[in-house]
């Protein structure tokens, strides 16, 4: 795993061929040095979950989340989904250091103009005012899977749903059709119920307004 082995005189090692380089070894050690971190979302619009909110004595609202597209700086005028409230951003820390700009993968806080820390709560979706910032529904269209149920669902169940740091029950306005879950093919359309190993295409509508994003947008959104 560190060392080649001389009990593996049979191992050639293996090689890879990139545009930009090419690199080769023989220990796992090598291969994990080889690899290249996959890039970072930074032309797409800000989008970042909040997991918490704090009060601090002398700074005022700092929303704690982490970045999943686009770039958060101090001065950024931000809207948070789905309460529509825009303020301004007046700095930006991560792990007690002040930032000049924070990228997908960065956990920070950020304190905020002239406003409580009432007024925000954890789900609440942060985006660039000026660039397609995020909205609020309560319909989408979502594919599920049922993978553990002990009976049958149908129309009006309602479960609690998890998307981002969100946690918000919604209500199966309407099961629209039942699929293959590995090729998505249609099956049956607008069944009565669906069960443990199904998957289907639902019309959910969620108890409050909450912020999503299409999967191909935002993957964790």
């Amino acid at each position: 795993m560190l060392e080649p082995s001389t009990n593996m005189a049979w191992y050639k090692g293996w090689n890879i061929e990139r545009k930009s380089s090419k690199s080769d070894g023989k220990t796992l050690l090598q291969a994990l040095d080889a690899m290249e971190p996959p890039s970072r979302p930074l032309d797409r619009p800000l989008r970042l979950p909040l997991q918490d909110v704090y009060k601090i004595g002398g700074i005022g609202t700092v929303p704690v989340g982490r970045v999943e597209t686009g770039v958060l700086k101090p001065g950024t005028v931000v809207t948070f989904a789905p309460v529509n409230l825009t303020t301004e951003v007046k700095s930006v820390e991560m792990h007690h250091e002040a930032l000049t700009e924070a990228v997908p993968g960065d956990n920070v806080g950020f304190n905020v103009k002239n406003v409580s820390v009432k007024e925000l709560r954890r789900g609440y979706v942060c985006g660039d005012s000026k660039d397609t910032p995020p909205k609020a529904t309560d319909e989408f269209t979502a594919q599920v899977i049922v993978l553990n149920h002990p009976g049958q669902i149908s129309n009006g169940y309602t479960p609690v749903l998890d998307c981002h740091t969100a946690h918000i029950a919604c209500k199966f306005r309407e099961i629209k059709e039942k699929c293959d879950r590995r090729s998505g093919k249609k099956l049956e359309e607008n069944p009565k119920f669906i069960k443990s190993g199904d998957a289907a295409i639902i019309d959910p509508c969620s108890q409050q307004a909450m912020c999503v994003k299409h999967l191909q947008t935002s993957l964790l959104l």
